[in-house]
């Protein structure tokens, strides 16, 4: 990040515009949302800018700008049209003391104006720092789309209650009574009674959180899919926003993580096939020890937490404590892997199920009915298979299964560094191998890329056999 975002408090304080043409007017236009104090120094400004200027609502220096004229601004622009003068003019605002920005400059500005999106006094700036203005805009369009024009008078009503709420505890207490007006009471009391009845709206509310007990701790396991943020689902991402503790296991990506509320405080209990972790009972006491301080838990799991994820311990443990909780389900790894590589898990003809299987338990190596697996026209997802996978091939092999039985490994599903290693069963360790992957993987048994297949005519019968 090159450029630190803030929002500058500029009530009474003075900004200075250099150029009285287009460019100017567009920042000026900008400006005049604010309640700061506007001076436009221009020897030949357009209309418009004399008109603004003849209605009081800026001051205009019908001139070059001379030194000193910048003096006590808060932000300086540089907007003449004219590299020359744009150049000289902000060498004289940086003297005055300003920061400045060259309107269309990224490299000669000390600060950059984001594109706006204005509900007053909510505002989002989005900026790209300077890489995509048209992409910034076009998230502009998006938000104007989704936010409610209302927006911006719930929170300014909010914001004159804020007193009253002074009343109830700091924390948990205080976010649930905004939440609840911000999300349902606010919306619906604007829609039938206009803002003329949100103060009463706000005050009925407030009595209802007063003698309302505490909320008990609870505990949401959610799957956080296999990577990629845009693969959660809107239940997901509303659970992570509305946690106080998020206990997260090491697969969860840093991406996904950002996605939690910044007051949320963030564990790694992370558990790693035949390496380091944290005990699965230190995990359990962990999550039952902050929910029964009252807090919401999110358990957040990658891929789904109902696959492989050691779910039934946990809910055993929260629900002996007499801990409420629910499932949010999440895109689990096989489906984001067989999608990278243009297949699906079942097809008609080849096969009518699929196996989700594990390459090692909590005991070592897991067995399975390899007979059956071994199979000709099997389909298996291998979680955990990646450092089992000599195993995995010697019990395939051994059991009947054909040396070229084609055999897929996609590491780090969905994700920026998704790798696709294709293989044979009678060559997978050491292909594993030769490929050093190191993030998470799982391995595809009984199916090819789609991309192979359409260049192997004789893979394509094999896999039909």
């Amino acid at each position: 990040m090159k450029h630190f975002p803030v929002f500058l408090a500029v009530e009474g304080r003075r900004i200075v515009v250099s150029g009285g043409g287009e460019a100017a007017l567009a920042k000026v236009r900008l400006l005049l949302k604010t309640e700061a104090r506007i001076t436009v120094v221009a020897a030949a400004p357009i209309a418009e800018v004399s008109a603004l200027a003849a209605q009081g609502r800026l001051t205009l220096i019908a001139r070059a700008l001379e030194p000193g004229d910048a003096m006590c601004a808060t932000l300086f622009y540089a907007a003449n049209d004219d590299d020359a003068e744009d150049a000289r003019v902000t060498a004289l605002a940086q003297a005055d003391g300003a920061l400045t920005n060259w309107v269309d400059n990224l490299g000669q500005s000390q600060f950059i104006t984001p594109a706006i999106v204005d509900r007053d006094p909510v505002t989002v700036a989005i900026g790209t720092e300077g890489a995509a203005p048209v992409l910034a805009r076009s998230i502009k369009a998006d938000l104007e789309a989704r936010l409610p024009r209302a927006l911006g008078t719930l929170a300014r009503v909010g914001k004159s209650f804020r007193g009253a709420v002074e009343v109830l505890p700091m924390g948990r207490k205080r976010r649930a009574f905004w939440s609840e007006y911000y999300d349902r009471v606010g919306p619906e009391t604007f829609d039938r009674a206009g803002e003329a009845g949100l103060h009463k709206g706000l005050e009925d509310l407030l009595a209802q959180h007063i003698y309302r007990d505490a909320e008990a701790g609870r505990v949401t396991f959610v799957g956080a899919g296999p990577g990629d943020p845009e693969l959660l689902t809107i239940k997901a991402r509303r659970a992570l926003h509305e946690a106080d503790v998020v206990i997260h296991d090491r697969l969860v990506t840093p991406e996904i993580l950002e996605l939690a509320r910044r007051e949320a405080l963030i564990i790694n209990a992370g558990k790693e096939g035949f390496g380091p972790s944290m005990k699965q009972s230190d995990i359990d006491a962990l999550i039952v020890e902050h929910a029964l301080r009252g807090a919401h838990v999110v358990r957040l799991k990658s891929g789904d937490p109902t696959v492989f994820g050691r779910l039934d311990e946990e809910i055993d443990a929260v629900t002996q404590a007499g801990v409420n909780f629910s499932i949010v389900p999440g895109i689990t790894s096989a489906s984001a892997a067989v999608a990278s590589i243009g297949q699906s898990l079942t097809k008609r003809d080849r096969n009518a199920s699929v196996r989700f299987v594990t390459g090692h338990d909590m005991k070592g190596y897991a067995e399975h009915d390899w007979r059956a697996l071994a199979a000709p026209g099997q389909v298996a997802a291998i979680y955990m298979g990646r450092k089992a996978s000599r195993f995995v091939q010697g019990r395939l092999m051994m059991h009947g299964a054909a040396p070229d039985t084609p055999v897929t490994v996609v590491e780090n599903a969905s994700r920026a560094d998704q790798r696709v290693l294709e293989s044979r069963l009678s060559t997978l360790p050491d292909d594993i191998s030769s490929a050093d992957m190191n993030g998470p993987a799982l391995i595809l048994f009984g199916l090819a890329p789609r991309a192979a297949l359409a260049a192997s005519p004789e893979l394509t019968k094999e896999i039909a056999l």
